[in-house]
């Protein structure tokens, strides 16, 4: 097993026996499956994986949870990102239906996040009001009112 991936699985797991059950832990992983194949979601609880309307994002997510599901972990939510339109929104949500993901929510598309990536601010300071970082506010509400439910 990679070094990197051994450190942060030993990593969460020193923190789940220290915090316990009854705090939520949110680990933010590169997009892909090698964090999961290599067993660093071994202490999850719920993966959230965020899809964008585009296959190759689509079936990452569809991967995701396919793996996910054969590691133990139940509990697997999509929420969608840079969404555009009608068109981008209903291809995700199909996607997702035809393959057991529920979406929690979605992200529409900023182009203040590409403005604030430019002057390397992040987004809640740059442009606090924007679509993007609402919607992201309210995911992040709805998270923590389920509390990890699984």
């Amino acid at each position: 097993m990679c070094s990197a991936h051994a450190t942060v699985r030993g990593l969460l797991g020193e923190i789940v026996a220290r915090t316990g059950n009854g705090r939520d832990i949110i680990v933010d992983m590169e997009a892909g499956l090698e964090h999961l194949s290599r067993g660093t979601g071994k202490h999850v609880s719920r993966i959230v994986a965020v899809v964008e309307p585009y296959f190759r994002s689509l079936e990452t997510g569809r991967r995701v949870k396919e793996l996910a599901t054969e590691l133990g972990i139940g509990d697997v939510v999509g929420i969608a990102n840079k969404v555009r339109d009608e068109a981008d929104r209903q291809a995700i949500q199909d996607f997702c239906a035809a393959h057991g993901l529920p979406l929690l929510g979605e992200i529409p598309y900023d182009p203040t996040l590409v403005e604030s990536e430019r002057v390397g601010r992040p987004p809640i300071d740059h442009l606090p009001p924007g679509p993007a970082v609402a919607a992201i506010r309210g995911l992040a509400e709805q998270l923590i009112k389920e509390g990890g439910k699984g």
